[in-house]
């Protein structure tokens, strides 16, 4: 029971630091610009989805530290990298149309839309709590999908240059629930 109690609260913990990360994006100009500097890393573009995949691995296994470890991660690894010597044109123009729109005013469509992702997370974690690989995987299509639709629509030609990295980190996490689903199906057989 207590080290049940000890494993919750350093999932809390993971958590609290998520929304600090959040909270110094919004709140220091410094601190978002050194951040989104190392962004420009195309490293940090193809490392981001895989963090689903520990996650759906913790929600599996019913560990919420590991689901909230695997969030943090997944939004503090667009700093993990050093600036890059040359980035693409493409890939700058997408992430100054990133920085625009996340420093511009929050009205009531802009804060539905970025519900959507806590409401992702939730969905995703729901998927694999309840050990369906299938729907996991539509999840992660889906939200995917959505990224790249969202980028393409609001930073056209721009927005193209997330497709590689998002659909190589589906293929990935495609590739593993496969994998995955035919290791728990020969267990079961």
């Amino acid at each position: 029971m207590i080290s049940t109690l000890k494993k919750e609260a350093l999932g809390f913990l993971f958590l609290l630091l998520t929304l600090a990360f959040i909270a110094a994006m919004v709140c220091s100009r410094s601190f978002f610009d050194w951040a989104f500097e190392r962004h420009q890393n195309q490293w940090s573009w193809y490392l981001r989805p895989l963090f689903l995949l520990p996650y759906a691995y913790f929600a599996y296994q019913r560990r919420f530290s590991g689901m909230m470890a695997s969030v943090l991660a997944l939004f503090t690894s667009m700093f993990w990298f050093p600036v890059p010597d040359q980035v693409s044109a493409q890939a700058l123009e997408f992430l100054a149309f990133e920085q625009d729109y996340l420093q511009s005013e929050w009205g009531l469509g802009k804060t539905l839309l970025m519900l959507t992702v806590p409401i992702a997370f939730w969905a995703l974690g729901l998927a694999f709590w309840r050990r369906s690989l299938l729907m996991g995987g539509v999840v992660m299509a889906v939200v995917a999908f959505a990224k790249i639709t969202w980028s393409i629509i609001n930073a056209q030609e721009a927005g193209t240059s997330i497709v590689v990295p998002a659909l190589t980190g589906l293929a990935i996490s495609a590739g593993l629930l496969y994998a995955v689903s035919k290791i728990l199906k020969s267990k079961n057989d």
